[in-house]
């Protein structure tokens, strides 16, 4: 059985939810989206283009840490935007690596636009992440480049998952 507790992080449109399902596929652990555990009020707000406040993430989070307790091994794309967030995170389990998608507003924003049928909407919002951002140090997340094809993203997050 994998033990591996992966998270993927970065801003919306990042590629966490892709990267992070092939991830699991590849190393057979499943896979959580980190946005399906939102409130109901949660994803009303983000739908109407109000950013989520410290607050309103912190049952999300109490419920992600939950999820990461309950599987010996995982898969988790999760925004994870500040070190408080990371830190809750790490309190369900020492043994979790995070993966920082990590990319400008520009390519991050021409990925965005181009999604259909998803809450997250306007520029604004993902501004909003920018500005919200505490990027990890090398401490904390292997930095990945997200300029890259999938293919090479995906290469570079198992590269660093084995010499982690």
């Amino acid at each position: 059985m994998n033990t591996e507790k992966i998270i993927v992080m970065g801003v919306s449109g990042s590629g966490k939810s892709l990267v992070g399902a092939r991830l699991a596929r590849t190393l057979a652990l499943p896979f959580f989206d980190a946005d399906d555990f939102h409130s109901p009020a949660n994803i009303e707000k983000m739908s109407n283009g109000v950013p989520l406040s410290d607050t309103d993430r912190a049952d999300w989070l109490d419920d992600l840490a939950e999820l990461i307790q309950a599987h010996p091994g995982l898969v988790l794309a999760c925004s994870a935007l500040k070190k408080g967030y990371r830190d809750r995170l790490r309190l369900a389990s020492q043994n979790l690596m995070f993966l920082y998608l990590e990319g400008d507003i520009d390519m991050v924003w021409s990925r965005h636009s181009q999604r259909e049928d998803h809450y997250f909407t306007g520029k604004s919002m993902l501004e909003s992440q920018f500005a919200q951002l505490e990027a990890p140090t090398e401490f904390e997340a292997m930095a990945i480049d997200i300029s890259q094809s999938v293919e090479v993203v995906l290469k570079d997050c198992l590269h660093a998952i084995k010499t982690r």
